[in-house]
């Protein structure tokens, strides 16, 4: 059920271009099951972590125009994403709003800020010591929150303390990003389903 008991806190959403063709269900409270075929392993891998560590249970289906580059396919899932997330939380009544995590992975450590505030802005202090595993751009990874945030309605700040293995640098950030959302998505019993802003809405 949604927070104010109304309905479900899920959505779905099928986006087609000349350049990809992209599904997305998010099930805010889920078990943690990850279904997720980009095409892109380390993408992949990502949203996979998303899913178990935000407890959502994610579904993403992509078909991109890879044989170009992976940069079409990565920045439309953050649109689909971003619609989707937006779609599962309907008016936001009743919800914490914020989240925040700190995560760490051995010598490497992210921490993520959330505002489902409806305003949407990415800050993204993130310096890589390499910009790729195997053949795939991490860079990519700054474009798909960016798409992420502008379509999802929420501010999200990423810093990354430290690091050295960039594998483990974007496997903390994204663990830290679905804490964040777990946390932010929650059900405030405290506002009795009302919107968490003096505005009276978000």
């Amino acid at each position: 059920m949604s927070s104010d008991g109304s309905a479900p806190r899920r959505a779905t959403s099928h986006r087609t271009t000349k350049e990809t063709d992209i599904r997305v269900e998010w099930a805010l409270d889920g078990t943690g099951q990850g279904v997720i075929e980009t095409g892109i392993r380390f993408l992949d891998h990502m949203l996979e972590l998303l899913a178990k560590h935000g407890f959502f249970d994610l579904t993403v289906q992509a078909k991109g125009d890879l044989d170009i580059d992976e940069h079409h396919t990565v920045e439309d899932v953050g649109i689909v994403m971003g619609q989707v997330l937006q779609q599962a939380l309907g008016t936001k009544a009743g919800i914490k709003r914020f989240g925040f995590a700190s995560v760490p992975l051995d010598e490497t450590l992210a921490q993520v800020t959330v505002d489902l505030s409806g305003r949407p802005f990415l800050v993204y202090h993130v310096v890589l010591p390499a910009r790729r595993i195997k053949s795939f751009d991490l860079g990519l990874f700054e474009d798909f929150f960016q798409a992420f945030v502008t379509h999802g309605g929420l501010t999200l700040h990423i810093n990354l303390l430290y690091g050295r293995n960039p594998h483990h640098i974007m496997e903390a950030i994204f663990k830290a990003l679905a804490k964040a959302l777990d946390q932010a998505t929650m059900p405030e019993e405290r506002l009795a389903g009302t919107v968490l802003s003096t505005k009276g809405m978000l």
